[in-house]
Order: structure tokens, then C-alpha cells, then sequence
């Protein structure tokens, strides 16, 4: 919401106020328990020889925190998780990327990380589809395969001696992504999970979740073994896919602008909320463009603090 200046009327201003303050009522009473700021002394048992981690510090025998953030308890470890901070990569994240340069035998990509990425030639799979080493002529073909500003799809291998990100692209689901829109929100609003690719079926539009905080939404890509395809349905393929039908350019606008709303409104980003949020703005006959109007935040605003009301009334 730091970021969220919208031309609001005063009626608009007091129905979002009411309802921020409700989904803040709402979080977990636990969470907000745990709530720490920087200089807040933290409640610990000194003779359990606790061990302060990352956000802690000692002073005058008392564990003060250094971040704001929530206190988290793994044994014996004290330490404070930060709620807002930039991208830390673990390994196997899925994360989008924007390829930066090209050097000898290794792309370099912007990934919202404090150092670029490094996506090496042989740690991902070549347009022939064949298992093989890489030769002088692949490494001269590089530029054929990625260039300069295009998005890519891949899984975080490891880290290099420097601190940069070593990835991979060894599967046929990652790759070079194309016909969509690259979306940038904080990584804080998307958590790790065990799937992060998705179809959409109903708009027949992917969506990929980065958990670097970039987001793809583009025309779904069929996956196909290159080699099982004969040259003249190579050609078929190659023709159609350079045509978008505009249906599914509406929907991937309209699903990208759900996304933006709700990073706008610092709601965590869940394939069934961008979806429910693209499905209210057919359902009321709000447009496109307009979903990027006041009425419409205050409207998703609204609609999230009702439904994270109504299942904590299951619950109970």
C-alpha cells in the first residue's frame, strides 16, 4: 500500500480504509504477537542457551531486534524474519528472467537479485532436442537460441564462488518465453510452492509464478518433443504461432492487470486470487482499462477482506 496513490473521492477513501482495517482484524493473533521492530527487546528464556540469528543482536544481556519484522523459534535458534525484503534464492526456485548479455558459453539475466544470474550452454537443452556436448558451432549459435532482452524460464541450480545465481534449463518447460506480458511485484508476495507453473484452461493463457517477483502471463505453449515433428508440420506450427487470436490477448491483459492490483493492495499472489479477481471485473462488466481505475481497488479490496471473513467464520 506504500506505493498505492489513487485519485480516490471520499466515499471511495472511507469504504477502502474500512476495509484495510478489517483484513489487519483479521490477520492471526499469533502473527501479530510475534510482530517485532528495530530496538524491541525479544522475549527469551536465557538459561535454555539460546542461539541468536540473523536480525538479532545482544544488549545489556537482553535479545533486542535489529529488523522489522516476525520473531521465528527453531530450536534453540532465535531469529527475526523480515516481511518485506528483497528476492533470496534457494535452489530450486522457478524464477523468470530478462537476458541481459551474452558471453562466452553463458547468458547473463536480470532477475531482481542483487548480482545477474549466469545461465551456462550446457545447463540447458538445445532447439535440436539431442543430448549432446556442446561444440564450437553451438557456442557461435548462442545468439539464435537467446539474444538480448528476451524472457526466460528457469530453475536456480546453485550459487557461484561470487555470490551469483548458477541456473538451469535442462526440461522443456523452461526456455524462452514469447506472446506475453512480463509483470515485475515484490518477491515477498509470492510464496514458494510446489507447482508454479500454470494453464488456464479457461482462458488458454499460462501463468507463471517467479519467486524472484517476476510474473509471465502469455498465450499458452504446448510442449512437444522437436524431434518427433515432421519439417512440414514444423512449418504449420511456425506459421500459426505468430498469430495471437485477440480473445486471448484480452485475457492475458485482464489477468495482468489482476495481478497488478493485487500487488498494488500488497495481497499475496495465488493463481486461484488472480483468477477469482479477472473473474469479478467479467462479472461486474468492468473493462480492461478500467481495471485499473479507484473503483476497482477499492471494490478487490472489499471482496478479500469478505472472503478471508468468511473463512475464519468456518474455522470457528
Amino acid at each position: 500500500m506504500r506505493d498505492l496513490h489513487l485519485p480516490l473521492n471520499q466515499t471511495q477513501r472511507v469504504r477502502l480504509e474500512a476495509a484495510l482495517h478489517e483484513l489487519q482484524t483479521l490477520a492471526p493473533a499469533a502473527a501479530s504477537a510475534a510482530a517485532v521492530t528495530v530496538a524491541d527487546n525479544i522475549a527469551v528464556n536465557h538459561e535454555d542457551n539460546i542461539l541468536k540469528g540473523h536480525g538479532t543482536t545482544d544488549q545489556d544481556g537482553e535479545v533486542v531486534a535489529t529488523l522489522c519484522g516476525v520473531v521465528e523459534r527453531v530450536n534453540k535458534l532465535v531469529y527475526v524474519r523480515t516481511l518485506r525484503a528483497r528476492y533470496k534464492p534457494e535452489v530450486g526456485d522457478i524464477i523468470v528472467g530478462r537476458v541481459i548479455e551474452i558471453a562466452p558459453k553463458r547468458w547473463r539475466l536480470e532477475i531482481n537479485f542483487s548480482q545477474d544470474a549466469v545461465l551456462m550452454l550446457s545447463s540447458m537443452n538445445l532447439p535440436d532436442g539431442i543430448q549432446r556436448r556442446r561444440t564450437a558451432v553451438d557456442e557461435l549459435n548462442m545468439r539464435s537460441i537467446f539474444e538480448e532482452n528476451d524472457v526466460v524460464c528457469a530453475e536456480v541450480r546453485g550459487f557461484q564462488h561470487d555470490g551469483s545465481l548458477h541456473l538451469q534449463a535442462r526440461s522443456q518447460k523452461y526456455g524462452k518465453l514469447q506472446r506475453g506480458q512480463l509483470l515485475t511485484v515484490p518477491a515477498y508476495l509470492v510464496k514458494r510452492r510446489k507447482l508454479h507453473f500454470h494453464h488456464l484452461e479457461q482462458y488458454d493463457v499460462d501463468l507463471i509464478l517467479g519467486c524472484n517477483g517476476f510474473i509471465w502471463v502469455g498465450e499458452h505453449v504446448v510442449v512437444r518433443e522437436i524431434a518427433d515433428l515432421k519439417e512440414d508440420e514444423q512449418k504449420l506450427s511456425a506459421e500459426a504461432e505468430t498469430f495471437t487470436p485477440i480473445e486471448t490477448r484480452r485475457h492475458i491483459c485482464r489477468l495482468a492487470n489482476a495481478v497488478r492490483v493485487l500487488s498494488a493492495l500488497g495481497f499475496t499472489l495465488t493463481v486461484e486470487l488472480i483468477i477469482q479477481t479477472a473473474e469479478a471485473s467479467i462479472s461486474s462488466n468492468v473493462e480492461i482499462n478500467d481495471m485499473l481505475g479507484a473503483e476497482f481497488y477499492v471494490q478487490t479490496a472489499e471482496r478479500e477482506a469478505k472472503r478471508r471473513g468468511d473463512l475464519l467464520g468456518k474455522k470457528r
